[in-house]
């Protein structure tokens, strides 16, 4: 991405058409978000993952081919292909994961993805300026287009069981399945019906469909700090501002990365994920330490919060990603695809008005507003959260106690009770 926009800028010369670029991606990637759910429905997680990467890097190679007069058509293309299968790999894959690993170590392989996306993230945005600078775009673009053909030939080699649909097999879950759950994985199997399944998805949890807002509030705060880093860094030393931004991010990467370190070792230990709680409070936590970041405190101090955000990110990251994997499996790919959506609309939306309020306020202030947003809605999904678990019966032989009781399908014993919203499923099916 640092590539593509400085190509873009020094194609068209206007900031305007780095924004445009920009919009369409996030367009993109909202609208595959919307259909993502129906085509899980209908073919494997495998098939969509192997044909994004394989989009993604055909698009690159048109893109270097182009002639100078159809760059510019190339250059949307691009972002459009781009925008449009990153969200329907990254829906696909998420949603997968509890079939590729088990149920019982999905907090693990979520926290190892992370932790590896993570680490590409640094060395990607610290090798992009040598590249660019050094053997120009093309050799740049020739580089993206490598990255997808690897994975690519990787994701073929990813044992994901199944043919067309994730979890064709979870809804025979015989006569006892019979509920609203069962209609809705009938539903989820009747490809024109994907946008009410996605709804259904999070209307028969309503812990979880907060949890969805909430990660698009967050999106949005994102945006904020996205915006302000640079403004913030030419404040601080405007004859290299590249430092402070690239020193920022590869702090919080660093923290990111010993968060999931800690959270893989917790998971090992105790059998059990950091569930929705850990997502609530890592959400303050990394908000705030957000706004932290923009006070004006001395360096040192700085990196510390740095450090402290990112490692609050990738306890959310885990946290909501795991909690979603709790869906059964016909609804999960909905529901994945619905967050995707939220979180490209809030990060979009984000974009404008932050850009907008960057012309009158300070970074601080702006980025006050944005990361207090979702500190507040945070604090809404806690007191739910926190209400939910109140109302729950103490014991496992309550009204609703335990994975045992009449009626509980199959695969809510396997997966959890999500529509509890506070707990993950590693955690309800231990009683």
């Amino acid at each position: 991405m640092v590539a593509l926009n400085l190509f873009v800028y020094e194609t068209t010369g206007r900031a305007l058409a780095m924004g445009l670029f920009m919009a369409v991606r996030l367009a993109s990637g909202f609208v595959a978000g919307l259909v993502v759910g129906g085509l899980l429905a209908r073919f494997s997680a495998k098939s969509i993952m192997l044909w994004a990467n394989v989009g993604q890097g055909a698009v690159m190679l048109v893109l270097i081919l182009a002639p100078d007069s159809l760059v510019t058509g190339a250059l949307m293309a691009v972002s459009v292909v781009i925008g449009a299968c990153g969200t329907l790999f990254m829906v696909a894959l998420r949603s997968s994961i509890p079939e590729m690993v088990g149920e019982d170590r999905r907090a693990w392989a979520n926290s190892l993805s992370i932790t590896g996306r993570s680490m590409a993230m640094v060395a990607g945005f610290a090798s992009a300026g040598v590249v660019v600078s050094l053997v120009g775009y093309t050799a740049a673009f020739l580089l993206d287009m490598a990255t997808f053909v690897i994975c690519a030939v990787t994701v073929a080699l990813l044992p994901i069981a199944g043919g067309k649909g994730a979890g064709s097999e979870a809804g025979a879950g015989g006569a006892s399945g019979a509920s609203g759950a069962g209609k809705g994985e009938k539903e989820a199997k009747s490809g024109p019906r994907w946008r009410p399944v996605a709804f259904l998805a999070l209307a028969a949890a309503p812990g979880l469909g907060l949890m969805v807002a909430l990660r698009g509030v967050d999106a949005f705060g994102s945006s904020s700090h996205n915006a302000a880093l640079p403004i913030y860094s030419t404040s601080l030393d405007a004859s290299n501002p590249a430092v402070f931004v690239s020193a920022f991010w590869c702090v919080w990467a660093l923290g990111n990365i010993g968060a999931q370190q800690v959270i893989q070792r917790y998971t090992q230990r105790t059998g059990k994920t950091v569930g929705a709680l850990g997502f609530g409070y890592g959400t303050v936590v990394m908000s705030a330490a957000f706004i932290a970041a923009f006070a004006g405190f001395p360096l040192a101090v700085t990196a510390v919060i740095a450090l402290i955000a990112g490692a609050a990110d990738g306890l959310t990251e885990v946290a909501y990603t795991s909690h979603l994997q709790t869906l059964p499996a016909t609804l999960r790919g909905h529901a994945f695809g619905l967050s995707a959506t939220f979180e490209n609309l809030g990060f979009g939306v984000g974009m404008i008005l932050v850009a907008a309020a960057l012309d009158r306020f300070s970074p601080l202030a702006v980025v006050g507003w944005s990361h207090g947003a979702a500190i507040v809605v945070a604090v809404v999904f806690l007191l739910r959260v926190a209400a939910l678990r109140r109302a729950e019966p103490a014991g496992p032989m309550g009204p609703e106690g335990g994975a045992g009781r009449a009626g509980l399908r199959k695969e809510e014993a396997v997966e959890g009770r999500p529509d509890r919203g506070d707990r993950d499923g590693a955690e309800v099916s231990r009683g």
